[in-house]
């Protein structure tokens, strides 16, 4: 992380798979990294994923009462289909793997939960593998114009609540 954040003291809350995208929030107070890691602060993340196929709305359903998997039930899950390309998306490199016979469709999903690949396993659930997943918020932090490699500084939000240091969250 040093050799892309020019910030001492700071480490990562949480983070993405090696074939994942987005939002990862480094923070220097321990508090504030287990409001974010920590399932039972449930703290909601938000991804945009790219499945293979277009779910119908039973599969979307699905996905909002909350899925079997193999570590048990998730719990319900936000979710709204995109229609056509998400606004802000950059290319990826490398690109996914297309099927010329198979559409592909966007979700927006936010859960509580944080389980190892998570979304990406619901999606298989219900279908739908995921081919691309971007995480956009943690908690009340989104990606906003950030670009891929970029980082900003944003002040702890009041809605969180205080504790610990007073002015030292980053």
């Amino acid at each position: 992380m040093a050799d892309y954040i020019p910030v001492a003291g700071v480490y990562a809350a949480g983070r993405l798979d090696y074939d994942s995208e987005g939002l990862v929030a480094l923070t220097n107070e321990g508090r504030l990294q287990r409001l974010i890691t920590e399932p039972r602060f449930k703290l909601p993340k938000t991804y945009l994923a790219q499945v293979e196929g277009i779910p119908d709305a039973e599969a979307v359903d699905r996905l909002r009462k909350g899925v079997d998997l193999n570590d048990g039930p998730t719990r319900p899950a936000d979710v709204e289909v995109i229609e056509g390309e998400p606004v802000g998306v950059l290319a990826r490199t490398p690109p996914i793997r297309y099927r010329k016979n198979i559409p592909a469709a966007w979700l927006k999903l936010t859960i509580i939960e944080g389980r190892n690949r998570q979304v990406r396993r619901m999606t298989a659930a219900i279908g739908h593998p995921t081919l691309r997943l971007i995480r956009v918020a943690v908690g009340p932090w989104d990606l906003g114009g950030l670009k891929p490699g970029e980082w900003k500084e944003v002040p702890y939000p009041e809605s969180l609540g205080r504790g610990g240091r007073q002015g030292k969250d980053k």
